[in-house]
């Protein structure tokens, strides 16, 4: 089975078993409908696969295969056993993953372009592949620099690709865990209440819990915020100057890295 395959499978089987839980086990009231919103995002989702395959398509996992046949990257000059290295490898992707969020938080010409994930008025599973095309290409470029410098192996690069797809739809289920294990899953892994703080239409809550799998960076880093500060149940989700839904359609959402408009009322400079 191809790598396009194996990713489709598994996105497919994940999307499947976490909508079936957010059905029994919600975790806010939905201010949209779904259809509304599952009809944009999905939108959203034909376009960046549209885009990737006219572009760089699998470039992450035919850059890990070259890189392997030419001795390329800092894993190889170490001379690690295999187990080792891919551990580290995967490790080291997520902490880069972490730090390219803050990048596109911090800078103002990347945050133009990854608002667009921001301006969702709800949060639930679709909102895992709500991203611009730009984000996505420009990720995938940054992710074939890392595994040529870092010299991660290819099952490697295609476990860590197939995780971090399955953790973007995890971490934005709306999806009611429980307490405890929220709390014991989220020493290790961002679960859906750690990452739905960053949603909050509160710029300091929208600037913190920038991880994508693992949760450790965010505490390292001094970016952890445990809760929001108006209950997960009452936060407002989004940005504070695109709350109108009829402002947010694909044509406007393709179209948003264009507006000179923040969207963070508030923010510090």
């Amino acid at each position: 089975m191809s790598e396009i395959a194996w990713r489709i499978l598994l996105f497919g089987a994940c999307f499947g078993v976490l909508a079936l839980l957010e059905a029994w086990r919600p975790r806010r009231h939905r201010r949209q409908t779904r259809a509304i919103r599952w009809r944009i995002n999905a939108g959203l989702l034909l376009v960046d696969v549209a885009a990737q395959r006219l572009t760089l398509g699998a470039a992450a996992y035919l850059m890990a295969m070259h890189a392997e046949s030419q001795g390329w990257g800092l894993l190889r000059l170490l001379e690690w056993p295999p187990g080792i290295a891919a551990v580290a490898g995967f490790v080291l992707l997520d902490l880069a993953i972490y730090f390219q969020h803050v990048l596109f938080h911090a800078v103002p010409l990347l945050w133009r372009i990854h608002r667009v994930h921001h301006t969702d008025l709800d949060l639930d599973l679709s909102s895992g592949f709500r991203f611009h095309p730009f984000e996505i290409l420009l990720s995938l470029l940054y992710k074939v620099a890392l595994v040529a410098a870092l010299g991660v192996a290819p099952w490697t690069v295609l476990l860590f690709e197939a995780t971090l797809s399955g953790a973007a739809l995890f971490s934005h289920a709306n999806l009611r865990l429980g307490r405890r294990l929220d709390r014991w899953l989220r020493l290790l892994l961002v679960t859906p209440d750690m990452h739905r703080v960053h949603h909050s239409v509160v710029p300091a809550e929208t600037d913190s819990n920038f991880g994508f799998f693992l949760s450790i960076w965010d505490r390292l880093f001094g970016t952890y915020r445990d809760q929001p500060e108006a209950g997960h149940e009452h936060m407002v989700i989004g940005l504070s100057d695109y709350q109108a839904p009829e402002k947010l359609g694909l044509n406007g959402l393709l179209g948003l890295p264009f507006s000179a408009t923040d969207g963070r009322r508030g923010r510090r400079r």
